[in-house]
């Protein structure tokens, strides 16, 4: 079977390895589709948040479909379309799915059918990839306590992380502004249902305007960029809340830290989206959110080094996302 392996830093390479054979207690998963994240660019690097060796195969944004079942395995059969978290346990310690461990960018693999969760009809192959990034926007909306059509969100960052979560927030019923400098990014946040302002042009200015000068209820950071970060507390509304997804680790950032005292801020860090999987995927469910103008482009797993190449100008494209034979 075909596979990505990242054979050494900045070393991608499309290679024919063995088909796995399964345990009894593991399912093999046929994989339809896999989104290329920013983080597989952070290990294609040679970083990461947690320690990485090589070889390794990315992929942990990913959809696809059972095909075989081990003798013990209970809740799973052949055919289940099945997505999968990428924070797992193992007897031997704790992994990233794609890191640590081989991922997704392969024909077939074998999983512990504990990290997975069925995949409802009504959530095609496509947005099913994007389970894994809207869990985590989904969870950065509840954990600073929800929102409803009485709120304003500003999310600061239009990458893939502040789409789904203005698409989250939108789905529960708020007015949402992505604040972005691609202008690619504003047309796709409007194209989901959201406002859209351009941070250098005055940017919390304009969400002053927008609000009648009251600000955002909940300001969510997906960015991790400085600017954007330092921006959260001038859209905030007095007693707003903030809520930090994007990542800035290891940097300094001058922001005006007296405004979180003087309109009494609620601020939480973010990272990841524990718990909410289940939920997540009933509310991308029941909602019909239509995620796809956040999938810009489609490449077959054997030409996943062409993806990555693209990918690598975020004025290019937003998500990139591997097909191998998916239904779509």
């Amino acid at each position: 079977m075909k596979a990505l392996i990242f054979e050494t830093p900045n070393k991608p390479v499309i290679a024919d390895v063995p088909m796995p054979s399964i345990k009894d207690t593991e399912v093999m998963v046929k994989t339809r589709t896999v989104g290329i994240c920013h983080s597989d660019y952070e290990l294609l690097a040679g970083r990461y948040i947690i320690p990485i060796s090589y070889p390794v195969t990315p992929g942990h944004e990913w959809c696809g479909e059972i095909v075989e079942v081990g003798k013990a395995v209970k809740n799973f059969k052949v055919g289940d379309r099945v997505v999968g978290e990428c924070v797992v346990r193992t007897p031997e310690r704790l992994h990233h799915f794609g890191f640590s461990m081989d991922g997704a960018d392969r024909e077939y693999f074998n999983v512990n059918p504990d990290w997975l969760h069925k995949l409802p009809e009504a959530v095609d192959d496509m947005r099913g990839s994007l389970i894994e990034p809207f869990t985590c926007g989904f969870y950065a909306v509840l954990r600073s306590g929800g929102t409803n059509a009485s709120e304003t969100v500003v999310v600061s960052g239009g990458g893939t992380i502040g789409l789904v979560t203005a698409a989250a927030a939108l789905g529960m019923g708020a007015r949402v502004i992505v604040a972005d400098p691609i202008p690619r990014r504003r047309e796709i946040a409007q194209k989901l249902g959201a406002e859209a302002i351009d941070p250098t042009d005055r940017g919390s200015e304009q969400v002053m305007v927008m609000t009648g000068g009251k600000g955002a209820d909940l300001v969510v950071e997906c960015a991790g960029h400085d600017a954007s970060i330092a921006s959260v507390f001038d859209y905030a509304c007095q007693d707003g809340r903030i809520s930090m997804v994007g990542i800035n680790i290891g940097r300094k950032i001058a922001s005006n830290m007296g405004l979180m005292q003087l309109k009494n801020l609620t601020i939480r860090g973010c990272i990841g989206s524990p718990g909410v999987w289940p939920a997540a995927i009933r509310f991308l469910e029941k909602t019909g959110i239509d995620l796809s103008p956040i999938q810009t482009h489609k490449f077959s797993l054997t030409d996943a080094v062409k993806g990555f190449e693209l990918g690598q100008d975020p004025k290019a494209c937003i998500k990139i996302t591997l097909t191998t034979g998916a239904k779509h």
